[in-house]
């Protein structure tokens, strides 16, 4: 982004509104009518968050090992995992979040497959939609649900190619 794009995006979101402060655009959200793609931008700045924090547990001195396993366990492929090994445990409700964002228009990049990337933004959405409507138990849940089916998937396939 070029500064004079910067600066576009600086006048355009935030309005003075009149006492020095910054005029806001929406008092309320109405998480049904976002557009899926922005629900998986939040669910996806969530679970980055849930697996960093989570990974604590585990190592707390080595940066770049942090940063570097917390990206590959938030890549699509693993996602996709995850979802597939929460999927029985959603109410129907959350089932037709993942599918609205799944199928919505997006470009998967090179490092996963389409099926993989569609599904991590379905996978995405579900948790933004559940942290946007203050659901944090219900978020916490799927998240450390997800997080175990991911950490016995990437398990299973170390012991694999040991073998």
């Amino acid at each position: 982004m070029n500064f004079t794009h910067f600066q576009r995006l600086v006048r355009m979101m935030f309005t003075p509104d009149g006492t020095g402060g910054v005029q806001q655009h929406y008092d309320d959200i109405d998480v049904r009518q976002l557009n899926p793609l922005v629900l998986a931008y939040v669910g996806d700045a969530y679970f980055h968050l849930f697996v960093r924090t989570r990974l604590l547990s585990y190592e707390q001195a080595k940066v770049q090992a942090l940063h570097a396993f917390s990206a590959q366990i938030v890549s699509a492929k693993w996602q996709h995992k995850a979802y597939l090994g929460i999927e029985s445990m959603l109410t129907d409700d959350e089932k037709a979040i993942y599918r609205r964002a799944r199928n919505a228009k997006s470009h998967a990049p090179r490092s996963s497959t389409v099926a993989e990337y569609h599904s991590s933004t379905g996978f995405e959405a579900l948790l933004g939609s559940l942290y946007l409507r203050d659901e944090d138990e219900r978020l916490y849940e799927i998240a450390e649900a997800s997080f175990e089916v991911i950490s016995k998937a990437m398990m299973k396939e170390i012991q694999e190619k040991e073998n």
